[in-house]
């Protein structure tokens, strides 16, 4: 069985292992106007990652979790306060930068991204800790860094260094996150052979392409762009 990554659009992944663990990472698939009507109740589901607080992120992520019992990662500050909107407490699922748990046969290891975390409550501004990217390392199958919302930043090449992932999945839809210009100098730094686009078409704002991206990106990366709810091997 091959480990195989479904676009669920935006931001929103569904990354099923060889080993058949089911992750899903940033589900907001509720409202989310790209993702397909079939994949808005998930069948089924063995971890959730959530990068930082947005609302465009965090989207289902504690009625997936509640649904299914099944574990919620986060940042600390942000795991907390979900733990307050009906998730268990549960100091495992609260990483922090550099900090890995191993879920099954994934290893989960949140890394540092350049951006904003926060929601609305009551009409104040709620801090959610920092926002994070995350590396998925899974034993029988490749290593997959999701950069989240960020902007590029050099350290990108530490990830290189310490993980070496096979695949990168990199925001592209500019204004609030890196445009493809930031995304190809972030796949040069990754150095992963595969690169998979997200964080664009969703909204008219997010004007980045992947085929803005794709002759900026460093000879020899291939770009695995495909449309909301397509699934593609790993």
């Amino acid at each position: 069985m091959a480990t195989t990554l479904t676009w669920l659009g935006h931001a929103a992944f569904r990354l099923d292992t060889a080993g058949g663990t089911r992750v899903y990472v940033d589900p907001f698939l509720t409202g989310n106007p790209s993702c397909p009507d079939r994949e808005r109740e998930p069948e089924r589901c063995d971890l959730v990652v959530v990068t930082h607080g947005h609302d465009d992120h965090v989207g289902d992520a504690v009625s997936i979790g509640q649904r299914f019992s099944c574990p919620v990662v986060a940042q600390v500050e942000l795991r907390g306060w979900l733990s307050g909107r009906g998730l268990p407490e549960d100091m495992g699922q609260a990483l922090n930068k550099g900090g890995t748990e191993r879920f099954g046969d994934v290893r989960t290891t949140l890394t540092d991204a350049n951006h904003s975390s926060s929601t609305d409550e009551n009409g104040a501004r709620v801090y959610l800790g920092e926002s994070c990217g995350v590396v998925l390392r899974l034993d029988d199958g490749p290593t997959v860094y999701f950069a989240g919302d960020t902007n590029v930043f050099g350290d990108m090449a530490l990830v290189k260094r310490l993980y070496a992932p096979d695949v990168a999945v990199l925001p592209i839809g500019d204004h609030f996150t890196m445009g493809p210009e930031e995304a190809a100098v972030a796949a040069e730094l990754v150095g992963a052979p595969r690169v998979v686009p997200s964080h664009y078409g969703t909204f008219p704002i997010l004007t980045g392409t992947p085929e803005a991206l794709r002759p900026l990106l460093p000879e020899g990366v291939e770009l695995l762009a495909h449309s909301p709810g397509e699934t593609v091997s790993l």
